[in-house]
């Protein structure tokens, strides 16, 4: 089979909310944004259950030829209305998603990458690696203006960075564009802590990884990393275990 997929949840007692699905040229990775401990979000339904209805739909989207942020777009237009008389969309902490989105036609690889999922693709010269950098930016910019801005205020605002909530415009903010096609990984954050939070590994050394062994194996490597730094004093993270999802594809 060309795709193959790991998804794991953090913790065993909590609902995995990161989301991926495949069709027979395309995938979609999601990674559901929870809202810290003691702040209601206004929905009633949850993350896991937001990040599973817009990927069923973006997928969908994606799959009639849309194009990949008209998809999204319609997504996020589309499940908003399955709950906006139920719950509060205007809340900051509304249920939203991190976004990565791949369409392999016969000649070129489409992609939309939107906050901090990952993908990558293999080229004739190495790994590419497609992000969306901007909250990696905003925290190193924060952090060197001394600020104290929770940078959770600064999502889906002017000058801040997106994620896939109740607004379409976030659509509009993705990374997208074309490469020759190619095998490719995409993956949420939980994923890539492997390379980002612990460096255990580089980004063509993960992709290698999950090529060859399979996307389970990089899982795997996250959860040993993580059981040995439990507190996270040698790498400082914001939850010691997180959802943790990859899908892969070769041709």
């Amino acid at each position: 089979m060309p795709f193959r997929t790991a998804s794991r949840p953090g913790r065993d007692d909590h609902p995995n909310e990161d989301f991926a699905a495949v069709g027979a040229d395309c995938a979609v990775v999601l990674d559901g944004v929870t809202a810290p401990p003691g702040i209601d979000n206004g929905c009633s339904h949850g993350v896991a259950w937001f990040a599973q209805a817009l990927g069923g739909r973006l997928l969908a989207g994606i799959e009639t030829g849309l194009p990949l942020n008209g998809a999204l777009a319609g997504a996020i237009t589309g499940v908003a209305a399955l709950h906006a008389d139920t719950c509060d969309l205007t809340r900051q902490e509304s249920p939203s998603v991190t976004v990565v989105a791949v369409r392999v036609r016969a000649d070129v690889l489409e992609y939309l990458v939107l906050s901090d999922s990952v993908l990558l693709v293999e080229q004739g010269d190495g790994v590419r690696l497609v992000a969306d950098t901007r909250l990696d930016d905003l925290r190193r910019r924060l952090a060197a203006e001394g600020g104290t801005v929770p940078v959770r205020t600064l999502r889906n605002v002017p000058g801040g960075f997106w994620t896939a909530g109740a607004d379409p415009r976030a659509a509009d903010e993705a990374v997208t564009g074309t490469l020759s096609p190619g095998r490719f990984a995409a993956m949420t954050d939980g994923a890539a802590r492997a390379v980002e939070v612990f460096g255990a590994c580089t980004w063509e050394e993960a992709f290698a990884l999950v090529m060859t062994e399979g996307p389970d194996a990089l899982v795997d490597l996250v959860r040993t990393l993580e059981r040995a730094d439990p507190e996270g004093r040698g790498h400082p993270r914001g939850k010691a275990h997180d959802d943790a999802t990859v899908v892969t594809r070769s041709p």
